[in-house]
């Protein structure tokens, strides 16, 4: 007797199982931001015994989309929670699954499918949205005081601040060092230094779980014309507009650069000096009215010194 009772206990229990639910699936999803996802039912056609589909949003399980085969109902609702499904939501309506086009960062979350009939089936899928990466950028940076006269210091860095990413230098496929946020006030940077003789392959990688942005390190571009500029090297020069009137040059820092300039009171030339070296310059516009009406006499003519 006791034996029966306990398959017939073990069979009840089965019974309810089958017709009471079906267990719940966990599914992630990954999308790019401003892409489109489609969440689907695993349905191939919309039975009679689904009488209720029901889509959910996060953990208060919104109901964003609707099919009812009993009443011929079918809908949206992209106004909930707070609009931002707004025009973003479609419904196949032959299989029940749910698109989120134009995906943004509040897209992300957790979504809940209920197919309702002769049993319940239920799955939740969990939607991660990432940002698109930019193509990282590497400049030199000849003012590094770690650089020596055999090496160039370089810097990697992403030009807009994405979160979930990785920014990373590699030397051929090997991992050199790397460097993750996700504080959107920083910009990711990441410095090498290589021999500039170095014969490796090295590339700078921007990923996410679901892409990545490469740029390639040109040593013979970047580096080589890091060697080869010389900062004492400087040159002082009028110019008018943009054309250049005359200029000296000097490499020897203990001497001072003085360059004259003769004008017309009246001239209505836009004139500066410059004085730069290969990697920067200083500007200093001249203004005629304040300098030439401060000086005595009536003289046709001004004659200016640029000094440094």
């Amino acid at each position: 007797m006791f034996h029966v009772c306990v398959l017939f206990c073990l069979c009840f229990c089965r019974l309810i199982g089958v017709f009471a639910a079906e267990t719940n699936e966990i599914q992630s999803v990954s999308v790019m931001e401003g892409d489109s996802v489609t969440l689907h039912t695993d349905v191939t056609e919309i039975r009679e015994d689904h009488f209720n589909i029901l889509w959910k949003y996060g953990p208060e399980k919104y109901i964003i989309a609707e099919i009812s085969r009993k009443y011929g109902f079918f809908s949206t609702y992209d106004d909930v929670p707070d609009g931002r499904f707004r025009d973003r939501l479609k419904l196949d309506d032959q299989t029940g699954s749910l698109t989120i086009t134009n995906t943004t960062a509040e897209h992300a979350g957790v979504y809940q499918l209920e197919i309702r009939g002769a049993n319940l089936t239920s799955k939740t899928f969990n939607v991660s949205v990432y940002a698109r990466l930019p193509v990282p950028v590497i400049i030199r940076d000849c003012s590094s005081s770690s650089s020596s006269s055999s090496s160039c210091s370089l810097v990697c860095s992403s030009v807009l601040s994405v979160c979930d990413a990785t920014l990373s230098w590699y030397a051929g496929m090997s991992v050199l060092s790397s460097i993750s946020v996700c504080d959107l006030s920083i910009s990711l940077s990441l410095p090498l230094e290589v021999e500039y003789q170095d014969k490796n392959t090295y590339s700078c990688v921007l990923n996410n779980p679901i892409s990545n942005q490469t740029t390639h390190l040109d040593i013979n571009t970047l580096c080589h014309t890091c060697a080869a500029v010389n900062v004492s090297h400087m040159t002082l020069s009028w110019y008018a507009g943009m054309s250049v009137l005359s200029s000296i040059s000097v490499c020897d820092l203990s001497i001072s650069l003085s360059l004259p300039l003769e004008v017309e009171y009246q001239d209505k030339n836009t004139y500066s000096c410059v004085l730069n070296n290969p990697i920067s310059n200083q500007t200093t516009h001249l203004d005629i009215n304040t300098l030439c009406h401060t000086c005595a006499g009536t003289a046709a003519l001004m004659i200016y010194v640029c000094v440094y």
